[in-house]
Parts: C-alpha cells; structure tokens; sequence
C-alpha cells in the first residue's frame, strides 16, 4: 500500500518541507529555496497524477489501447521554465536589497525600515513646527 502511494508522500513531505522553510526563515534566500521546494512537489504531483497504469506514449501502433496523456507533462515542462524566470527575478530583488540595506533579514530591514520613517516624520515636524 505504501509502495502504491509513494509519490503522493513525497509530495506531501516536499510541500510540508517549503511551506515551513517560507513560513519560518526570515532570509528571503531561504525563502526563494523553500518556495522551489513547494513549487517542485506540485510538479511531481501533477506528474504522478498523469500516469496511466500500463499507458505508452500517444503513438498509434497495432496492438496499444491504453495511452497516456502528454498534457500535464507539458504543462510541466511550461511550469519549470516559469519557476526558473520566478527565481532568477527574487534572487535579482534579493541581491538589489542585499545593495540597499547590507541584509537579506526581513526583521532587519522591517526595523531598518521603521527607524527611517521615524526620522522621516521628526523631520516633517520639525519644519512644520519652524514655519
């Protein structure tokens, strides 16, 4: 039973396995890297639902009933490169932050963040109370 159903724990490892590397790092490197773990056990999820027991490729031959269908592999395929162009982009904005605030920490930037904006509005009251 467990052999027959494999995949789908793989699946559920994997997603489980992302979900918390997002949810618990605050390094949007880790992030990037637990958002490609999810997004990779959606693709074998995918994957494993389009098999079809004792199913061979879509070519007509004499003797071959059963067939597979070719789309969710191609929709796959389309999903990978989608998912390459995603983490080229958040690894590109991750190193332009790393530019901008010296750290990849969300908490840092979130406090690095809120001290500007305090002496943004020190500022603005200081030129309101001197007009």
């Amino acid at each position: 039973m467990f052999t027959a159903l494999f995949n789908y724990w793989v699946v559920i490892v994997l997603m489980m396995a992302g979900l918390y590397i997002v949810m618990a790092s605050g390094h949007l490197v880790k992030k990037i890297i637990g958002l490609n773990i999810f997004q990779t056990s959606v693709f074998i999820l995918f994957i494993s639902m389009g098999k079809v027991a004792g199913g061979t490729a879509p070519i007509l031959k004499d003797g071959i009933s059963v067939f597979s269908n070719p789309l969710p592999h191609v929709l796959i395929l389309t999903a990978i490169v989608v998912g390459v162009a995603t983490t080229a982009l958040g690894l590109a904005i991750a190193v332009r932050i790393y530019e901008e605030y010296g750290t990849v920490e969300e908490d840092d930037i979130a406090e690095m963040d809120n001290h500007d904006q305090d002496l943004d509005i020190a500022e603005y009251q200081r030129i309101e109370s001197g007009k």
